[in-house]
C-alpha cells in the first residue's frame, strides 16, 4: 500500500478489530474510508466460514464507485487483479475468495432483501442514506459467533437516528467510532483542501469540512445578498442553459441561466405563468409554445433545457414539439440547493433584476423546522417554483462551471 496512514487511521484499524459496530464519521476525503476498507479487509479475512458477507450503500452504483473500484485499485491496497473480481451491474463480487453480496437500500423496501438471511460481516457505505428499518433490520441479521458491521459516512443533521439512537450511545453499545476532519488525511496537498474548502458553504462546509453535524435552521440561501447579486446589465453570454419547474394549478417558471464572458454564471430572463393569480390554466402545449416564443424573442437557442423529471407530459411534449437538448433535471435536492449555495456565495451566480418571480422567492426560501425536528433537512415547500427551476438548471449543468471556482481567500 502506497498511501500514507495517520496515527488516527491506525488507531482506527485496530479499535475496530474489537467492537460489534464501527463507525467512521467525518468531513469529506479525511481518510475515514480508506481506514474502514482496511478494516473490512481485515476482518473478511477473519470472518467466520458460515454466514453471509455483505457490502451496503444507497445504491449499486454508489457501493461500485465509493468501494468496488477503491479495492480493485492496486496502488491504494494492493490487491492483486484476481483478489477483488466484480462484473458492473452484478449483485455480488468476489473478494479475497468469499462471495460478497452487494445490496442497495435507497428506500424502505430495501429492509426485504435482508429478511431470511444470517450474516456474519457487513459494510455500510454512506450510513446516514440507508433507511433507518434497513439498518436495524442489518444488525438483527449480523447473528454469526463473531459478526460484525463496519459503516462510514458523512455528517448529517444532530437528530439523524444514527447519531441519536448510535453513536451519542456508543458507551452503552459494543460499538466503537472515529471522527476524521481533513487534517486527519496526511495525504492531502493545502492546495488540494483549500479547492475542497472553496467547494462547500454554510451548512454543507460545517458538515463536510469542519465534520460537524449541524442543523439545517433559516433561510436556505442566507448568502443571497440583493446589492452583491442583482445586476441591471448583462455581459454577452458565450453558452445558454434553461431550467423548468412545471406547474398546472401552480406556478410554471423558466429560468435562462447564461455562462458570461466574464467567467460569471447568470441567471438571465425568467418566463413565469401563475395560473392562480391570472384566472387561466395552460396545456402542455400551450406551455410549450409559449416557451418556444419567449425564446425566440430573446433570441436564445438554450444548449440544454432541464425540465422537472415528474413533469412526464410535458417532457413528452417538449420532444414531439422538437424542443432541441431537452433532459430530465438533476433533481437531488440537498445536492443542487449546495450547488446553488456554492456559486452564490464565491460570487459566480448573479441574477438580472427581469427575474422578479426567482427574486421574490430567493430571500424566503427556508429550511422546514418541522423536518429538521425529525432530523431531516428539507426546504419548505412554498413558494419555491423559481428557485427550483434555477436548482434544476445550476446543478444539472455543475460539471460544465464547477471549474470555474477558485479557493475562498
Amino acid at each position: 500500500m502506497t498511501v500514507p496512514l495517520s496515527d488516527k487511521q491506525l488507531r482506527s484499524i485496530r479499535e475496530s478489530a474489537r467492537a460489534r459496530i464501527s463507525i467512521w464519521h467525518g468531513s469529506v476525503r479525511s481518510g475515514k474510508t480508506i481506514a474502514s476498507l482496511l478494516a473490512f479487509l481485515l476482518a473478511l479475512r477473519r470472518a467466520p466460514a458460515t454466514g453471509l458477507i455483505l457490502v451496503c450503500g444507497r445504491s449499486l452504483q454508489t457501493i461500485e464507485r465509493n468501494i468496488i473500484e477503491p479495492l480493485q485499485d492496486p496502488g491504494l491496497f494492493g490487491t492483486a487483479a484476481d483478489e477483488v473480481r466484480h462484473t458492473r451491474g452484478a449483485t455480488t463480487a468476489n473478494i479475497l475468495g468469499r462471495t460478497v453480496h452487494l445490496i442497495g437500500a435507497s428506500d424502505a423496501r430495501a429492509e426485504g432483501r435482508l429478511r431470511g438471511a444470517t450474516a456474519a460481516l457487513a459494510y455500510v457505505d454512506e450510513a446516514t442514506l440507508v433507511p433507518e428499518g434497513f439498518w436495524t433490520q442489518l444488525l438483527a441479521r449480523l447473528s454469526v459467533n463473531g459478526a460484525r458491521l463496519l459503516a462510514t459516512t458523512n455528517p448529517d443533521a444532530p437528530r439523524h437516528w444514527l447519531r441519536t439512537s448510535y453513536l451519542d450511545r456508543e458507551a452503552e453499545l459494543d460499538l466503537a467510532s472515529w471522527h476524521f476532519r481533513l487534517a486527519d488525511n496526511p495525504s492531502l496537498s493545502e492546495a488540494y483542501v483549500a479547492a475542497l474548502s472553496a467547494e462547500y458553504v454554510g451548512l454543507w462546509r460545517r458538515r463536510m469540512i469542519d465534520g460537524a453535524w449541524c442543523v439545517a435552521e433559516g433561510s436556505v440561501y442566507d448568502m443571497f445578498d440583493e446589492a452583491e447579486h442583482v445586476v441591471d446589465e448583462l455581459p454577452p453570454m458565450r453558452r445558454h442553459w434553461l431550467g423548468v419547474d412545471y406547474g398546472t394549478s401552480n406556478p410554471f417558471s423558466a429560468i435562462l441561466l447564461g455562462l458570461g464572458d466574464d467567467d460569471r454564471l447568470y441567471a438571465v430572463a425568467e418566463w413565469r405563468h401563475d395560473a392562480r393569480r391570472v384566472h387561466r390554466q395552460m396545456t402542455d402545449a400551450q406551455y410549450s409554445r409559449a416557451v418556444r416564443a419567449w425564446l425566440d424573442e430573446l433570441d436564445v437557442e438554450p444548449a440544454w433545457t432541464f425540465v422537472d423529471p415528474s413533469a412526464a407530459s410535458f417532457l413528452t411534449q417538449l420532444w414531439a414539439d422538437g424542443h432541441p437538448g431537452v433532459a430530465r433535471a438533476d433533481n437531488s435536492v440537498l445536492d443542487g440547493i449546495r450547488s446553488t449555495a456554492t456559486a452564490l456565495d464565491l460570487g459566480l451566480l448573479r441574477v438580472h433584476r427581469s427575474c422578479e418571480g426567482l427574486l421574490g422567492e430567493l430571500p424566503g426560501y427556508a429550511w422546514s423546522e418541522e423536518a429538521a425536528a425529525r432530523g431531516e433537512d428539507k426546504p419548505l415547500k412554498q413558494n419555491d417554483h423559481s428557485v427550483d427551476a434555477l436548482r434544476y438548471v445550476v446543478h444539472s449543468t455543475a460539471h460544465e462551471w464547477r471549474g470555474l471556482l477558485a479557493p475562498a481567500a
